[in-house]
């Protein structure tokens, strides 16, 4: 047994037999176990009157769910690439640069229509699947799975925030700050903040 559950089964026995938590908690502090470790394990049970210590929700981990949600980071992952691409190859036609020798063609656009072509349709329907979970079922709001893509996603697109505006700042402080420029920088910022506003309230939980 690890030390966690043996933590935790032997809270459950303290709390069966009467004790309190405070003074189970001091017992637990006096052999040495941390606070954190005291807390995660108190909050486990719930102690109610005439009845053996009720466990509380937990943090769970599916394999099932690994696959939903990794094909979901994935295909939003993907969308907002290739709308970063389609729109920086809009601004490069609209707002030339004959200065500027590269130029992504038709043929890149070709490719980024023909990705979102496919993730958009597999984005929709996962999130579809996802929304309709945790309508039927609110403990797929505890999912560790879903925390951990929902923190990945969210890493990510802090980094891409931040590279952004360094990519900004510099460029102003060279006095290369065009509009063309501008533009494309609005654009990832705009696309990184939809996919934050998509995961923001995954941490709330």
């Amino acid at each position: 047994m690890k030390p966690t559950d043996q933590l935790s089964e032997f809270v459950r026995q303290a709390l069966a037999q009467g004790g309190r938590p405070r003074e189970v908690a001091a017992a637990l502090a006096h052999a040495g176990w941390s606070a954190p470790e005291i807390d995660e394990a108190l909050g486990g049970w719930e102690a109610a009157p005439g009845l053996p210590p009720v466990p509380r929700p937990r943090p769970y981990a599916s394999a099932r769910e690994a696959l939903l949600y990794g094909l979901l980071f994935l295909s939003l992952g993907m969308i907002g690439w290739h709308v970063c691409e389609l729109g920086i190859t809009l601004i490069d036609r609209l707002l030339p640069d004959p200065a500027d020798r590269a130029y992504y063609g038709v043929g890149w656009a070709r490719w980024s229509i023909a990705s979102l072509i496919a993730f958009v349709p597999l984005f929709l329907v996962l999130n579809r699947k996802v929304a309709r979970m945790s309508r039927g079922d609110g403990g797929q709001r505890r999912s560790l799975v879903r925390k951990w893509f929902a923190s990945l996603t969210l890493l990510v697109v802090s980094l891409v925030f931040l590279v952004d505006g360094i990519t900004v700042i510099h460029a102003l402080l060279n006095g290369d700050l065009t509009a063309r420029f501008a533009a494309k920088a609005a654009l990832v910022a705009a696309v990184a903040g939809l996919v934050f506003a998509y995961y923001r309230d995954e941490m709330d939980d």
